[in-house]
């Protein structure tokens, strides 16, 4: 499976009208994680919370057992540690994606950010790049982020006053 996985990597940029819709799928879900992932790699403290937010993310948004999910992880982040921009995967999320699956995206980028209680300003940085590359408003945004910041909060949580723990962003 990573085999594969590492082929579609070596075609990812490649746009060729011949390749399969299998493919172009495979593509999807790389480009997918590799989103999530940055948005974990952006907090300097990545925790277990975080890669889990990921993982759930994916298993999600793509049917695949967890072997594979383990396997597009693994390429996800050997893909975003030499990735120079957001751009190819962003163009391959737009090209895909429905401008509503897009805002969910970006709801997802948000719980991984939420999962481990902080908001990091670098985070809240990668994501709102993120959403501008996927045309998602800025209203769709913050709608998506206070969605996100809800379900991260425990059931049985203070009063609505009281805030994760991050910085005023």
């Amino acid at each position: 499976m990573l085999k594969a996985f590492r082929h579609l990597l070596d075609t990812f940029l490649d746009i060729d009208p011949t390749h399969s819709a299998a493919e172009a799928e495979q593509a999807l879900r790389l480009a997918t994680a590799v989103l999530l992932v940055e948005v974990m790699r952006a907090d300097q403290n990545h925790s277990a919370a975080e890669r889990q937010a990921v993982i759930r993310a994916l298993s999600d948004r793509f049917v695949l057992p967890p072997a594979s999910v383990d396997d597009l992880m693994a390429l996800a982040q050997d893909t975003a540690r030499t990735a120079n921009d957001f751009h190819a995967f962003t163009s391959r999320v737009n090209d895909r994606l429905t401008h509503p699956q897009k805002i969910e995206l970006v709801e997802s980028l948000w719980h991984v950010a939420y999962a481990d209680a902080h908001l990091d300003a670098h985070e809240n940085h990668v994501i709102s790049k993120i959403a501008g590359l996927l045309h998602v408003t800025h209203g769709e945004y913050i709608a998506a982020k206070m969605r996100a910041k809800a379900d991260a909060l425990p059931q049985d949580a203070a009063p609505a006053g009281t805030r994760l723990q991050n910085n005023p962003i």
